[in-house]
């Protein structure tokens, strides 16, 4: 499942709480700093910008959160724009979240979509493709040395001690469509998480394009059983959903409708 999480909507550990008890297998919180009030980065899907992306939870914190009253939800980051964070500081959540989780974490990734924003963060949006490949690589130096070092263009530090480490090496899920995207992912590892395409009859070749890639499908509406069929025949390993920024009692409500997809298709997550 994929939700905004913000101020206005169901808190993340009541949400991941409610997943759990209902037999989703997963929990997937996005990231946006901010937004800039005079940018004129377009919203990619179109029309205005929604109000929930100016108020989005901190991931980490909010995974963090569903961490703490949950025992088996894996808990995803949906994406994580790692060219906006600070390489020692995410190593040093990530590893702690997954730790703490029991090793439950995924770091779902990308390069970002909301230059304006980057800027704001001293990233140049030219670079933040190249910058994204050197993180990650850093990161598994990070999570499994115990002393860790990595030099490259855009991240050089080391030799240092960085604990806790994971629990395991947190998969990789790359967000994102695109030759770069899928050549990221044969080099890094480890699933590809591309958006779902909106007709069933486009899953085959999207799912072509992956060449055996594992794939895991972002913002699935659940509503669309035509193409959730189709994904499913394919042979993906995972859909999202996508859960609407709603309060909390009609969160409840939806969670009960969806729950009928998990009868429905017993052996998928």
């Amino acid at each position: 499942m994929h939700s905004l999480m913000t101020d206005e909507g169901i808190r993340p550990n009541r949400l991941a709480r409610a997943l759990e008890e209902r037999g989703f297998d997963a929990m997937f919180v996005p990231e946006h700093t901010h937004i800039p009030v005079h940018s004129k980065v377009g919203y990619p899907p179109g029309g205005p910008m929604p109000r929930a992306y100016f108020r989005t939870y901190d991931p980490f914190v909010a995974l963090s959160t569903a961490a703490a009253v949950t025992k088996k939800l894996l808990l995803g980051t949906g994406i994580a724009i790692l060219p906006q964070r600070d390489v020692l500081q995410t190593a040093k959540e990530t590893a702690s979240l997954d730790r703490l989780s029991g090793g439950r974490f995924l770091l779902g990734v990308g390069a970002g979509w909301h230059t304006d924003e980057m800027r704001d963060h001293g990233v140049d949006p030219r670079t933040r493709g190249a910058c994204l490949g050197e993180q990650l690589a850093a990161l598994k130096e990070l999570w499994t040395k115990d002393e860790a070092e990595f030099h490259g263009k855009h991240i050089d530090f080391g030799p240092v001690y960085s604990w806790p480490k994971p629990v395991r090496t947190p998969p990789i899920h790359h967000g994102g469509s695109g030759p770069r995207v899928l050549a990221r992912v044969r080099t890094h590892g480890d699933v590809w998480m591309p958006p779902a395409v909106a007709d069933p009859a486009d899953v085959p070749a999207q799912v072509a394009d992956a060449d055996g890639l594992p794939i895991s499908v972002y913002n699935v509406p659940g509503h669309d059983e035509r193409l959730i069929d189709a994904y499913v025949e394919a042979g993906v390993e995972r859909l999202t959903l996508f859960l609407e920024e709603l309060p909390e009692d009609r969160v409840l409500a939806k969670l009960d409708n969806l729950t009928k997809l998990i009868e429905r298709y017993p052996d998928r997550p």
